[in-house]
């Protein structure tokens, strides 16, 4: 890990081991992303919330979903940089990486309408994320419509599902201003800095 200077965060992710009653959410968590993120190591001051979150998050990335993950993945990352969140946005990326999703396809993401690596029926659900993710949002009926032109209800349910808990997740994060896990730091600097991200505020 470099040596930057983090300065104190606005509210400080509490020791893994400060609530025990959330072990079992925590280990859900370590077993999806490699770690326990700061997001949730704040959020446990109301382990009611941690157990919510955990619950949705579970149901948003069940791999028996009817929408392939790597797609999810694409989703909550364009959906995050359209809200603006730098936090959100590393994560995303790092996590669609680890998911399986090719480097040039993520590398491509922001080309999805003339990218010949997306199909239509990726390119309506990634339209319907970027629009959703800007304030006010800015989803369209002809958006939706393409939308269900491609996906059947439950399947329109998984991806705006996606797009709403990465709402919550990009105001979350960057009202918090929470720090970069060392992780998504890294794959941050190494992949999306020449597409004009950093880590900000962060960089903790």
């Amino acid at each position: 890990m470099d040596q930057r200077t983090r300065p104190t965060p606005r509210l400080a992710p509490l020791p893994a081991d400060h609530t025990p009653e959330l072990r079992d959410q925590f280990e859900t968590a370590r077993k999806r992303m490699g770690f326990i993120p700061n997001s949730v190591l704040i959020m446990q001051r109301v382990p009611q919330m941690v157990d919510a979150f955990t619950k949705m998050t579970v149901a948003i990335w069940n791999p028996q979903g009817k929408v392939d993950l790597k797609l999810k993945r694409l989703i909550s990352h364009v959906a995050s940089r359209s809200a603006g969140c730098r936090y959100c946005m590393a994560h995303t990326a790092d996590g669609a990486a680890r998911q399986g999703v090719e480097q040039r396809k993520l590398d491509a993401v922001w080309d999805y309408r003339t990218s010949p690596l997306f199909n239509d029926a990726e390119r309506a659900a990634l339209d319907v994320a970027v629009a959703a993710g800007c304030v006010p949002n800015a989803v369209t009926d002809e958006m939706f419509m393409d939308l269900r032109r491609h996906w059947n209800d439950e399947q329109v349910v998984e991806i705006v599902g996606v797009i709403a808990m990465f709402g919550f997740l990009n105001r979350w994060n960057d009202t918090f201003a929470t720090p970069l896990e060392d992780e998504p730091l890294e794959y941050g600097e190494k992949h999306l800095a020449s597409q004009g991200w950093d880590a900000g505020k962060h960089l903790r």
